[in-house]
This record gives C-alpha cells, structure tokens and sequence, in this order.
C-alpha cells in the first residue's frame, strides 16, 4: 500500500482514529457477541425491524474486531466499516452493504423511518456471515 494513499494514516491525521494496543480479550468478546447476534438475527419469528438491528450490530461488532486486530479504535460507527477493505481484505461490493446498512440505522435511529427491505435485511446477514468467516480463517 502506497504510504499517501494509507487510509489509516489519513483517518489519524484528522482525529476520526487513534492507535491503540490490541488485546486479544476484547477481540474475543467483540467476535462472541457478533456471533450470538448474527445467530439471533437469522430467526424469522422476530420482526424484520429487530432482525436487521441484531444483523447490524453483529456487522458493526466485527468490523470493530476487525478494526481494533488492526491496531486501531475509532468512535465512528461508518469508519470501522469504510476500513473493512484494509482490516479484513473485505471487497468494496461487500463493505458496501454495511454502509447502506448503516445509513438505513440512522434512518431508523434518528429520523424514526423504520422500513427495511427484506433484500437489505438478507444481504446484510449474508455479508455478516462473510465477515465472520474472514475474521476467523485470520485469527
């Protein structure tokens, strides 16, 4: 990688990151409580509202773990994502669906729009699950 064009030399430059120890516990629990999550949000019992939170949260978990195996935190939920490509070898197509998850999250959060997709709801659990599945042939 091409020192200009590091993501996360730019990203500590302007404060959206900082470097920090990793430490394999906090891994591990960020990993375990993702799993417990993408478990959950694979139930069609459960409203798609709920299915999509739990999918969310299990992404953002393991990008976080992802991110932190790095070396790296960031308080920014979309950066841990944006950085999917340089912390876990993730394609652009596949982080992307966290990002549009994410704008849906806020939507939902903030704005009380709460309508989600079923095609979303599946490609999110489907990303998630590759996701997992890199984290763990690394680890």
């Amino acid at each position: 990688m091409n020192k200009e064009n590091n993501p996360f030399d730019n990203l500590l430059k302007i404060g959206q990151l900082k470097r920090e120890a990793f430490i394999q516990a906090e891994f591990d629990g960020l990993v375990s409580t993702a799993n417990r999550k993408l478990h959950d949000s694979k139930n069609a019992s459960l409203s798609k509202d709920s299915r999509f939170d739990l999918a969310y949260n299990a992404a953002h978990s393991l990008a976080l773990a992802a991110l932190r195996k790095a070396g790296y935190r960031s308080e920014n939920r979309y950066t841990v994502f944006q950085l999917l490509e340089s912390t876990a070898g993730l394609p652009a197509s596949i982080w992307r669906i966290f990002a549009t998850a994410h704008q849906k999250r806020n939507l939902a959060e903030y704005e009380g729009f709460t309508e989600i997709e079923s095609s979303l709801l599946e490609a999110l659990i489907n990303a998630t699950e590759k996701l997992n599945l890199i984290l763990r042939n690394k680890n």
